[in-house]
């Protein structure tokens, strides 16, 4: 199956962690499909639109953050009932300005360890799993 394929959706999601490792997440608001779930930020790829370009758009919509540096991390694909998402996952290394949830979401800044407990997205576990591997090879862990 090709990304252009109507029933696929390709989703950006930046990783953003703050000086004391935590991760930032937020809830899907309530109206929006698996509302309630806690997801990593992103969003939506435009047509034509460049994956950095994308994933700076989206954040700086729902964050208020100016992206200055990421890395791609890792693609997954997640099949939900009558819907494939791919997941363009990027290591958010700079930026500036505050997070905040410009779409009215709410934000939390979660330990690497906690993640498994706030009900995450199922799409978004095999990225908590790479996070719990890539915390605990980090020295002095």
């Amino acid at each position: 199956m090709s990304s252009s394929d109507a029933n696929e959706i390709h989703v950006l999601v930046g990783i953003i962690e703050d000086a004391e490792g935590r991760v930032l997440v937020n809830q899907r608001r309530s109206g929006t499909p698996m509302a309630g779930f806690w997801e990593y930020p992103g969003g939506k790829r435009a047509p034509g639109e460049g994956p950095f370009d994308a994933l700076r758009r989206e954040l700086a919509e729902e964050l208020g953050i100016e992206v200055h540096g990421a890395s791609p991390w890792m693609e997954l694909v997640h099949d939900y009932p009558g819907q494939r998402v791919r997941l363009d996952v990027w290591l958010v290394e700079r930026w500036s300005g505050e997070p905040q949830g410009l779409e009215g979401q709410p934000l939390r800044w979660v330990p690497v360890d906690e993640l498994a407990d706030i009900g995450l997205l199922p799409a978004d576990r095999p990225i908590l799993d790479a996070l719990v591997a890539r915390h605990a090879a980090r020295p002095g862990r």
